[in-house]
């Protein structure tokens, strides 16, 4: 099983973060489970909980799936608590498309009966309220907190200096403790780069009981499955009907025409 994992980091400005990502992915995947990361190149990569700029990103999010799905991958992970062009890319692939946000939000449902969010600051947690209203868990998330946190860049000396690395490390504890003193029951670093450093620390649980999910790990594992169970489906796993409808066949030539080679022909999903 071949997995695209998709991060919205530019390599050269998260050496270190990426250096842990992959020891994460590593230790997630089974057996036989290949997960190439790859991270934004061509414009961008170090300021996604910007609207326009995530916007910008997510054009070379979407054509790296048209690329994952035409070198055979079984499915895109896309690692971003901001889900970029998740629609989208469900509707362009065939092939199964996963994002961090709605995977790990729905697996903090099926851990407790309401869960919280720490995210890197009030920008970014405005967006990751605004993707789980759209995912339908709004009555869930019962508080939400942030670790203040306004240059992404930054987190990344967490993984290359013991004082940020603990710095950072209270930051998050505090702001969970709080939300998990306003009732929830889960409590997700809303952060791709801070879930990765808070599971690399071993912070699996609050002292207070609540549960803090790996979403790097839980994504692998969903995507993982997502790949199983559309061979026991018979090949199907994303819906064409409304949401993900492709356009008929009919107008893919005129489509063509217009846009540029877009959506993969000859396909079955």
């Amino acid at each position: 099983m071949r997995l695209w994992y998709q991060s919205l980091t530019r390599p050269d400005a998260w050496p270190a973060y990426n250096a842990a990502l992959r020891r994460l992915l590593d230790a997630a995947a089974e057996p036989g489970t290949i997960i190439d990361v790859h991270g934004i190149e061509a414009r961008g990569g170090i300021g996604d909980q910007y609207r326009y700029l995530e916007f910008i990103e997510t054009i070379e999010v979407l054509e790296n799936v048209r690329r994952a799905e035409a070198e055979g991958y079984d499915a895109v992970l896309l690692g971003n608590i901001a889900d970029p062009g998740l629609q989208q890319a469900r509707e362009l692939a065939t092939i199964p498309v996963l994002g961090l946000c709605e995977t790990v939000t729905h697996l903090a449902c099926m851990m407790g009966a309401r869960f919280g969010i720490v995210a890197s600051n009030d920008k970014h947690r405005v967006k990751v309220e605004e993707n789980i209203a759209a995912y339908g868990l709004r009555s869930r998330l019962v508080a939400s907190g942030r670790m203040r946190v306004e240059r992404l860049v930054d987190l990344d000396l967490g993984f290359r200096e013991a004082v940020a690395r603990d710095d950072l490390l209270a930051r998050f504890t505090a702001a969970a403790a709080e939300v998990s003193a306003a009732g929830a029951e889960v409590v997700i670093p809303a952060v791709g780069v801070v879930m990765t450093l808070v599971a690399e620390a071993g912070i699996n649980r609050l002292p207070d009981g609540a549960i803090v999910p790996n979403g790097v790990a839980a994504l692998v594992k969903a995507g993982e499955m997502a790949v199983r169970l559309r061979a026991l489906q018979g090949g199907h796993f994303t819906s064409r009907r409304l949401t993900y409808a492709r356009p008929p066949e009919v107008q893919m030539e005129e489509l063509t025409r217009a846009y540029g080679g877009i959506y993969p022909r000859g396909q079955e999903d």
